[in-house]
């Protein structure tokens, strides 16, 4: 038995490397789509805002939040959309991920969201945080 490769079986092995690595070197990165194979697209402050009011009001229900954000969140009189701040365009997925963060969150999480003196921002819902250079 001979441990020497056929120069054949060596030339299919090198061309089937060569296959994969050109196949994973041109697929595009996780940030070069909207993420789980969805187009990159804004998403609508308007409309995740309204959603999170939603979320927002929902938890504060369910864990007995009293605060006044929670208050604003559960008025039948909606606020304008807070909007983005400027020169921030989370993708649509980029809210997705966030609501189901705040879906998923346990009412201890949920009181640091909603607290009126020192609101905390999940990491999944800080689109656009603060550059060092501001």
């Amino acid at each position: 038995m001979s441990a020497c490769i056929s120069p054949e079986r060596l030339n299919r092995v090198r061309l089937f490397a060569a296959v994969c690595l050109t196949l994973l070197c041109t697929a595009p990165t996780p940030g070069d789509v909207g993420g789980c194979g969805q187009p990159a697209r804004d998403l609508d402050a308007d409309a995740f805002f309204q959603e999170k009011r939603r979320v927002d009001c929902s938890h504060c229900r369910e864990c007995g939040i009293r605060t006044a954000s929670c208050e604003a969140a559960c008025s039948e009189d909606a606020p304008p959309s807070e909007g983005f701040p400027s020169g921030c365009y989370p993708l649509v997925h980029d809210g997705e991920v966030c609501l189901r963060a705040l879906d998923d969150a346990s009412c201890d999480e949920y009181r640091s969201y909603v607290d009126d003196e020192a609101p905390q921002v999940p990491s999944e819902c800080n689109f656009c945080p603060p550059r060092e250079d501001e």
